[in-house]
């Protein structure tokens, strides 16, 4: 029996999965028709972006699950109409370029590289950083890419420190949980990674309190999500000296708006949500690997925990 799938994502991102995506469903040997424009009660499986015009899921009675694009699924999570089982995104491409983005802008705060880079003055300015065996970089969220992230910075001899709600353990780093871990977590990172997904349980992780509880002068890196972070809070504390620096890729207001104090402020670099985009050739695998095993009565992969919000 043929298994239809829908690809339920922007129109301009149809051109760039469609080849991959069929080239991955061939390899699966599987019998399928991939399109974009389905009657409701045709569907089988959704290829989903949740940034969609999909947001109503009654109509896909024949529905068998939602396999999303992003490893972000905080714009579905919370739709009641979805009922069937939805699996994020979690593949090595966009591990790979976490990794990438994290460990880059890790090095360049702790090697001090922007003094050398954006220097109007062209003076001679020697910096001497401490070698990463004395320097202390923290990630709070232990999940696949925090995991992934924390093993990259311990091969290159940081001293890491992480945080997660439930218990975790990974070899070379400091595992902590719970809101004494939390405290204890924050007290040593001279480099702070937000990695948490985006629950009503994390939203404001750094605030006023938490951001005081940061070592004088603390770089953060955000590459995780917008509402981890209470932006007065950061710029009240970047204002302060108490932050030295904060990186960010994600943002509330998506593309950040053009009068955002971001912009402007001197101790702010932002990027444009580019840490870790989905690379299409190792996602379609991904996608072609859960389709085949819903049809062989498989479990899925990556299925999210609808309670616990990821």
């Amino acid at each position: 029996m043929t298994v239809n799938i829908l690809f339920a994502a922007k129109e301009e991102r149809w051109p760039t999965y469609e080849p991959h995506l069929r080239r991955a469903l061939d390899d699966k040997g599987l019998d399928y028709d991939l399109r974009r424009d389905f009657a409701p009660d045709e569907v089988d499986y959704m290829v989903y972006a949740p940034n969609s015009d999909v947001q109503d899921f009654t109509p896909y009675t024949r529905l068998k699950a939602v396999l999303n694009l992003w490893a972000g699924v905080e714009g579905i999570t919370r739709n009641d109409t979805l009922t069937v089982p939805l699996a994020r995104m979690v593949d090595d491409g966009l591990t790979q370029g976490m990794i990438e983005w994290v460990t880059g802008h890790v090095l360049r705060h702790h090697l001090g590289m922007d003094a050398y880079i954006v220097n109007p003055d062209q003076e001679w300015n020697l910096i001497v950083p401490p070698l990463a065996q004395d320097r202390s970089v923290a990630i709070l969220g232990l999940g696949a890419l925090g995991r992934a992230c924390a093993e990259t910075l311990v091969g290159l001899g940081f001293k890491v420190s992480g945080w997660s709600r439930s218990p975790k353990e990974i070899a070379g780093v400091t595992c902590h949980h719970g809101e004494n871990g939390l405290t204890e977590t924050l007290a040593e990172a001279e480099i702070l990674v937000l990695l948490l997904p985006d629950t009503p349980a994390t939203e404001n992780t750094l605030n006023a309190e938490t951001l005081a509880a940061l070592p004088r002068g603390a770089v953060i890196l955000n590459p995780g999500r917008g509402p981890l972070i209470d932006d007065n809070a950061l710029i009240d504390a970047l204002n302060s000296g108490q932050i030295g620096h904060a990186t960010l890729d994600t943002f509330r207001i998506e593309p950040l708006p053009a009068d955002h104090s971001y912009w402007a402020h001197p101790r702010v670099t932002v990027t444009p949500h580019c840490a870790s985009e989905t690379r299409p050739a190792s996602a379609s695998r991904i996608i072609a690997e859960n389709i085949a095993r819903g049809e062989s009565g498989q479990p899925f992969l990556y299925l999210v925990d609808r309670d616990s919000g990821y």
